[in-house]
Order: structure tokens, then C-alpha cells, then sequence
């Protein structure tokens, strides 16, 4: 006999924190309360105009009206596989690469095609939201590797082979991090690369912050420094993050010939084609010169600055400089256990709520991330917004 109304596989996957507070500070805006938001995990900035014009002749052809290829057009497929090569150095084949509807779908799809029910995940803490759930879904186990900011929130080959057993399917490595800004080192992706490799663990490598990276830190894509990964590795980039594209929802999957094809297979049956206007979009931003991505570096750079002098200063709270990326995530560890206007501070959670109704500074709590005690600070608005919050927060903090 059925029982329950909603499937259980369905009815326990957890909300996005991420998008939940950012839900929230817009609703509280929109009903006029001066509300700054550092939970957006998107650049403010428009997308550049050259992607633009191109989406718009697009509308313009019949032939962008219709159904397309399941895996994405050609033309996409190869431009992605030659800026693949441009950027990281990873020489590709156009036929490994399957266009996803955006970075989630193609973190999904790919766990699809690795996890079956009883495979263990590998995923260092602090995660983004997203990635614990479809290991779910596939009927597989996150296993949730601690980092903490005294490793600079970079998980070591110790810890993972200390996490290791014999379920261990695969391993989720992003570098640069979100929601940590860390970026690892040649020497360490290095390592991790060949600890896979020698005990035939999947790697899902998340590249989507590859272009932010900060004060001579270098991106270095896995597959290109530990070849003999590549047939158990899986790229997963798009062009929401470089491009200032979140909306166009465009992603990818690059992974073994064997691989690609299977989930090519899935998508077909799942959503088809991504949009081809889209599509054509996408295209244009990874064809394109860089020039746009270094205007925005350049003021995230800026921003990623005074994000962390600001926070830093507040006494109780400890703040790495990020990386990359475009997050902060401070410890308030020394927060915890004070009494602010009233309310005891016994988590990030409650400092959450305090912080967005007493001071109407809205920011996701670490315990979204797997880390408690922590928080991340998108520093992807406007300078104005980002010195108001973060004074508010002091003026905050300063009263306990």
C-alpha cells in the first residue's frame, strides 16, 4: 500500500540555503526595509555586451526556434573543448563535453552517472550547499571531510585517506572554493590528483571560479596536472561566474568519452537541449577575449579586500583573506556564547537572525556549509552596500 504523499527520495532533500537568504532579503526589501544581502552567490554585474548581441541575433534565426542536439550544439562543444584548452591546458575532444542547463544540473547529472546506492562521496567541508544532495538522490552517502581555518580550508591526502573505506566511489574537489575563497596549490592538487588516481576514486573537479583568483594565486585544473586522472575525472565548469551569465543558465561536463555519451543519454530523456539562444550566448563568452572577467576580477579584488580588513576588525571574528572566488568565510567562533539586544548567540544559525532583524545584514550561516561557527560573505555587490553592511554588523557585534 502507498504511504506518504510526497516520495521520501523528494521529500528529503534539503533547500537551498543559499538561495533561501537571498529569498528572504529580497522579500524584506521589497517591503521597504533597507536590507544589504551578502548571500548572492552571483556577480552584480550586467552580463558584457558583445554576449549580449550575440543572444539577440539569435532570436532573430529561425533555426535557434527549434529543438537542438540533447549534449549541445557542435559549435558550442568545440568552442568549450578549445577554450578548455586556452585556460587550463586540458586538451579535450568536443565529444566529451555535454552542455548542461546550468553548474547545478551538471553537478547533478554527473553524480548521476557515477554514484550507485551505497557509494560513499568524498566532500571537504566547508561545501557548497548543492553538492550533498544529488549523492542523496543517487541513493549514495555524502562523507563530509572537516577542513577549519587553521588548513586554510584545504583538506590534506591524510584526511582523505583517513575518510576512505572500501565504498569510497569519488571525491568532490573545487578549487577555487565556494563558499571558503581557498585556492589549492600546484604541489597539493598534485597530491590529491595521484591519491585518486592510486586508488581509482572518481574525481568531480568544480572549475566554475577558475578566472578569480587573487594576489598571485594560480588555478591549476587537475586533469592537466595529473594526467593519469583523466579517465576517472569529470571538469565541471559553465559561464555563470566568469561571464556574469547566472541567468542564462548554461553549464557544462566534461569527462571520459564513455562517460559523456551516457549522460548525454540521460539529459535526452531529462530536460533535451538547453536553450539554443543560450547556447549561442555561451558560445560568444567563451570565444571572446577575457577583457570583461579582468574588469570584474579587478573590482572583486578590491572588494575582496575591504570585505576582509571589515571583518577582520570585529572583534570575536576571524577572517582569512580569500583566495579566489568571490566569498568570505569567517570564523565567529569568538562571538559565540555573548548576548546580543536580548538573544544569546549559540550558533551561526541564531547569529543569522539576529544580524537580519535587529541590523538588516542578511549572510548564510556556516551550518549550511557543513561548517558551524562559520559564515560566508558574498563580496559580489556594490562597494557602498558591502562598507554599510559590514558596519552594521560591527555596530552590531560591538554591543554585546
Amino acid at each position: 500500500m502507498a504511504t506518504g504523499r510526497i516520495s521520501k527520495r523528494v521529500g528529503s532533500i534539503a533547500p537551498s540555503a543559499t538561495l533561501a537568504v537571498t529569498n528572504k532579503a529580497k522579500a524584506l526589501r521589497a517591503a521597504g526595509e533597507p536590507v544589504i544581502g551578502f548571500g548572492a552567490g552571483e556577480p552584480d554585474f550586467a552580463t558584457p555586451d558583445y554576449i549580449v548581441e550575440a543572444a539577440a541575433a539569435a532570436c532573430r534565426d529561425p533555426k535557434n526556434h527549434r529543438y537542438g542536439l540533447a549534449g549541445g550544439t557542435l559549435e558550442l562543444k568545440a568552442a568549450i573543448a578549445a577554450k578548455t584548452k586556452r585556460d587550463s591546458g586540458y586538451e579535450v575532444d568536443p565529444t566529451q563535453v555535454v552542455v548542461t542547463n546550468g553548474g547545478k544540473h551538471a553537478v547533478y547529472n554527473a553524480l548521476a552517472g557515477v554514484v550507485d546506492p551505497g557509494d560513499e562521496v568524498l566532500i571537504p567541508t566547508p561545501f557548497w550547499t548543492t553538492y550533498p544532495e544529488p549523492v542523496k538522490l543517487a541513493g549514495g552517502v555524502p562523507v563530509p571531510v572537516q577542513t577549519d581555518i587553521s588548513s586554510g580550508f584545504k583538506a590534506s591526502v591524510e584526511q582523505l585517506e583517513a575518510a576512505r573505506t572500501p565504498n569510497t566511489k569519488a571525491l568532490i574537489f573545487v578549487s577555487p572554493s565556494n563558499p571558503s575563497g581557498a585556492v589549492y596549490a600546484k604541489e597539493q592538487v598534485e597530491a590529491i590528483g595521484q591519491w585518486a588516481a592510486e586508488h581509482g576514486i572518481w574525481v568531480l573537479t568544480d572549475e566554475i571560479y577558475e578566472h578569480l583568483v587573487y594576489d598571485g594565486a594560480e588555478f591549476h585544473s587537475m586533469p592537466t596536472v595529473v594526467p593519469e586522472i583523466a579517465d576517472r575525472c569529470i571538469v565541471l565548469n559553465g559561464v555563470a561566474k566568469t561571464y556574469a551569465m547566472t541567468g542564462w543558465r548554461v553549464g557544462w561536463i566534461i569527462a571520459p568519452a564513455d562517460m559523456a555519451k551516457a549522460l548525454t543519454s540521460l539529459q535526452s530523456h531529462q530536460t533535451s537541449n538547453v536553450a539554443m539562444v543560450s547556447q549561442v550566448a555561451a558560445q560568444a563568452a567563451v570565444e571572446g577575449d577575457l577583457a570583461a572577467v579582468h574588469m570584474m576580477r579587478e573590482a572583486f579584488d578590491r572588494r575582496r579586500k575591504a570585505m576582509h580588513s571589515m571583518l577582520d576588525g570585529i572583534p570575536g571574528v576571524e577572517c582569512l583573506e580569500p583566495e579566489g572566488a568571490f566569498y568570505a568565510f569567517p570564523s565567529f567562533e569568538g562571538v559565540i556564547g555573548r548576548t546580543i539586544q536580548g538573544v544569546t548567540i549559540d550558533s551561526t544559525l541564531t547569529l543569522a537572525d539576529v544580524a537580519l532583524e535587529k541590523a538588516n545584514v542578511a549572510f548564510v550561516p556556516g551550518e549550511a556549509f557543513g561548517s558551524p561557527g562559520y559564515a560566508r560573505f558574498s563580496f559580489a555587490l556594490g562597494d557602498d552596500d558591502l562598507g554599510e553592511g559590514l558596519t552594521r554588523l560591527s555596530d552590531l557585534l560591538s554591543e554585546g
